[in-house]
């Protein structure tokens, strides 16, 4: 047969094709990523992370507090609201009725002397329309006024004739009515403060407050507020909005800013005494960094009472004599300093104090245990800021010598060239650059100043309003701060609240209007590192050619009943990653009953969440039935996934419970970071006993399995039992006890269980005593 050439044409195709396939095997390699992830659990390597390291930095900024967290419903309640050149006016109040009908003008007329302006209504019309005339109150972009609930109203009128006003809730255009009441104003010449509980008959999102009459004459308003009487713990908060708040678990609140508390001009600055004491006599101010006026019903006592609520350490920024525009010199600071002062002897004074009786005044007569000061915000190139901070930081470590201060300038890089406790961090930038920081604290020096990463953030271009990009590289970056918890002392996202309506400053970690929130990815990333504050940090190694688009770490956690090993990793990268995860020095085993895998992650990386789509990018929970010291996970592309790996339980007590266990082997335990101690005499509630028996019958099987194996004959040979007493549980002395054969003789076990009822004082009669035998019984002829 003869032979026959290929053309140029079948050859080419036959090139291709194999190029293509070689193409296309490449790409699926490439989709699939290998790494490995050691994780050592042995307790001596094991680092506690200080108890203060995640919590939350509150910024009145984006109606964060008026017209947010603070339940008040009217805006500019005591007509004072302005701006930096307009005293007052009564915006965002509107007449009901025309020019002929209504005027309405402020005037100084208050009976506060703090706030002095006033609103004058003067009603013309001799036959007024039906529903009368008169003024109504909008709120924060529409009032939320849900059915059956109560509102709580306060006002302080003033009248020169008797005059009838109907206070209603209604809808934005007032054509549906929700709540009302009819309220006598008898003509005087004083204020009279008014009070009325409004029942909502309806259900409405926009609402508004209306305050009308038929009277024709002149009647003054001051101070109205409407509140909601199911606030959080009575306190004034939204407890929605609390709600979200508390399920980051914060450990720390740093109030009230920010560039809140420097102002534009010292002139708008936050001033914490004329934010306490009744409600009605604060003047507020306006924000003018931010561009709002706060009615500051949300002052410096409710944020300490904010913090109370929310069991966190209370983190007070305050004003150090310089704003974004103009500084008090150094040499005329001393007002600045003493102000400090008596706003510590506000929040930590005695009920008997002079600042302190001000607060028992307001229905807290305890301390509030202020332990932090920021001296400023932002302020460290400014020209009098250090010789400011140090007049500051004497007279504070003079009167308070436990306050931990906090310096304005970095030390992530150097040493400081003045006296801090604390130093503040800030970064906002892109999700790269932001990714890449995860090792900024690798090199600052274990001994100098503590880092108090106050504001980070993604934000700008790849940031949207909260994008899953951005929470990736902000879980990268907690996870760095994680690792060098021993130089970083606390974290805080940064803004915490906006307002859908006053969309200032994005992304945010919680969006909310008037009756709806949700947690944007940044705000949900933060929920998987609630548990890291006072955890056992571990020791990894990564080890992949793809490990540029990893970031992790390893904790060791309790909740109330049980003990995880917690895995997080964020996979920054386009592939997926085939991860091997190896845990070592562990000292118990992984069950898997109680192990899951939590994953935060979307189709796109600009997903974001959405009040018509509140849980697009939301973590996603499952269980994870191959949990081991020995595993395997798969990664998703551009995901953040957190494994926790349940620990079985130890059966523990102190090494105090009784004489003998007081000689018995003590461990570092990787979850506490206590001294335990196998107790030879223990006690076990019966309702408990099952449990305890089944946690612990693998460690127990794994002992038997070793005396098996040491004895050949029947005989166990007790230098091999030293050796390893300490994995038997053995007490060091065990060797010095009479090891004849011999029976446990009852009165014997009768003295140990009431040595041990007596030193453990644990009630005989419910707990069923335990006794491991301290005179053990051989005998080789029966193979005891």
């Amino acid at each position: 047969m003869g032979s026959r050439e290929a053309s140029p044409a079948t050859i080419f195709c036959f090139l291709l094709l194999f190029f293509l396939s070689c193409k296309c095997l490449a790409s699926e390699l490439r989709a699939t990523q290998t790494a490995e992830l050691k994780v050592d659990a042995s307790p001596q390597l094991a680092r506690r992370i200080p108890d203060t390291l995640f919590g939350i930095f509150f910024e009145e900024i984006n109606h964060a507090g008026a017209g947010g967290i603070w339940a008040e419903l009217v805006s500019n309640r005591g007509f004072e609201a302005g701006g930096p050149h307009t005293p007052s006016n009564v915006d965002p109040w509107s007449i009901i009725g025309d020019d002929s009908s209504i005027f309405v003008a402020t005037d100084r007329t208050s009976c506060f002397s703090r706030n002095t302006v006033a609103l004058r209504m003067e009603v013309l019309c001799d036959n007024c329309p039906a529903g009368g005339v008169g003024i109504y109150n909008p709120g924060f972009w529409g009032m939320n006024i849900e059915d059956g609930n109560t509102y709580n109203l306060v006002m302080y009128v003033k009248s020169p004739e008797t005059v009838e006003l109907t206070v209603s809730l209604t809808s934005s255009d007032g054509s549906q009515n929700l709540a009302s009441a009819t309220i006598p104003v008898f003509g005087a010449s004083n204020w009279t403060k008014l009070e009325q509980k409004l029942v909502a008959e309806g259900t409405n999102r926009t609402a508004r407050l209306q305050i009308t009459t038929n009277k024709k004459g002149v009647v003054w308003f001051d101070q109205v507020s409407l509140m909601p009487s199911d606030t959080y713990k009575g306190h004034g908060f939204r407890t929605e909005l609390i709600s979200m708040m508390l399920d980051l678990k914060p450990r720390f609140l740093r109030f009230p800013g920010g560039c809140f508390v420097e102002g534009e001009w010292l002139r708008n600055a936050f001033r914490w005494r004329e934010s306490i004491g009744p409600w009605e006599e604060r003047p507020g101010h306006f924000g003018d960094v931010w561009h709002y006026w706060t009615d500051d019903g949300l002052g410096y006592y409710e944020f300490l009472q904010l913090s109370e609520d929310l069991g966190a350490a209370p983190i007070w920024v305050f004003n150090n004599g310089i704003s974004h525009n103009d500084e008090v010199d150094t040499a005329a600071i001393a007002p600045f300093v003493k102000d400090v002062l008596d706003s510590l002897e506000f929040a930590r004074g005695s009920a008997e104090s002079t600042w302190g009786s001000a607060r028992a005044a307001m229905g807290h007569p305890e301390p509030f245990p202020v332990k932090y000061v920021a001296i400023g915000n932002e302020d460290c190139g400014k020209k009098f800021y250090r010789g400011n901070y140090l007049k500051f930081y004497n007279a504070i470590r003079e009167a308070y010598p436990d306050i931990q201060m906090i310096s304005n300038c970095d030390a992530s890089s150097g040493p400081l060239d003045h006296p801090a406790d604390l130093y503040d961090f800030h970064v906002y930038t892109d999700s790269n650059t932001l990714f890449s920081m995860k090792n900024t604290f690798d090199g600052s020096s274990r001994n100098g100043t503590k880092a108090f990463v106050s504001e980070y953030a993604v934000w700008r271009s790849d940031a949207g309003r909260g994008s899953l990009l951005a929470s990736l590289a902000e879980a990268a970056f907690l996870t760095g701060l994680e690792k060098n918890s021993d130089v970083v002392w606390m974290a805080s996202y940064a803004p915490l609240f906006v307002n859908d309506n006053d969309q200032t400053w994005n992304p945010d970690a919680i969006v909310f209007n008037s009756w709806q929130q949700y947690g944007t990815p940044s705000y949900w990333m933060q929920t998987l590192f609630c548990e890291s504050s006072g955890a056992l940090i571990h020791p990894i190694t990564t080890t992949s050619s793809y490990s540029g688009s990893l970031a992790a770490s390893a904790i060791t956690w309790q909740d109330s009943e049980n003990s995880f090993l917690r895995v997080k990793i964020v996979n920054f990268g386009s592939d997926a990653v085939s991860l091997t995860i190896s845990a070592t020095g562990l000292q118990v085993h992984v069950n898997t009953a109680g192990s899951t895998v939590t994953v935060l992650t979307s189709g796109n990386v600009m997903d974001e969440n959405s009040f018509s789509n509140p849980n697009k990018v939301v973590p996603v929970k499952s269980q994870l039935p191959n949990a081991a010291e020995q595993m395997q996970v798969m990664l998703s592309p551009h995901s953040f996934t957190s494994l926790d790996l349940a620990l079985a339980h130890q059966v523990a007590a102190k090494k105090q419970s009784c004489p003998k266990c007081a000689q018995a082997p003590a461990h570092m335990s990787p979850f506490t970071g206590e001294l335990v101690v196998y107790c030879s005499v223990h006690a076990i509630p019966e309702s408990e006993e099952d449990a305890v028996i089944r946690e612990n019958e693998p460690a127990i099987v794994k002992r038997l399995k070793k005396l098996l194996m040491l004895s050949t004959d029947g005989t166990l040979n007790m230098h091999a039992l030293w050796l390893i007493r300490r994995e038997l549980a053995l007490p060091d002395d065990y060797r010095d006890e009479n090891l004849a054969i011999a029976d446990v003789e009852e009165w014997r076990a009768k003295e140990y269980a009431e040595k041990c009822y007596e030193r453990c004082n644990t009630d005989i009669q419910h707990m069923k005593m335990e006794v491991c035998v301290h005179s053990v019984s051989v005998n080789a002829n029966n193979n005891r």
